[in-house]
């Protein structure tokens, strides 16, 4: 018998799945360095594909995005 702890998982577990699925996909080639601040782009970042800013930069532009959007 199936108990309402076990469906809960299964639903938390099915939402996580939905979640990762609909996440920004990226495409193309990554750049070597920032096009922002000129430094290398580290390669594990590159290998998500179609990075254009280091980790720095894009936090700071993530930042500046949700001031924007009121978040």
């Amino acid at each position: 018998m199936v108990d309402l702890f076990d469906m809960a998982e299964e639903l938390r577990a099915q939402q996580m799945q939905e979640k990762l699925n609909s996440r920004a996909q990226f495409d193309g080639e990554s750049e070597l360095d920032c096009g922002v601040c000129g430094e290398e782009i580290p390669a594990q970042r590159r290998a998500l594909g179609g990075v254009t800013r280091c980790v720095q930069c894009q936090t700071n532009f993530e930042e500046k995005q949700k001031h924007f959007r009121g978040v």
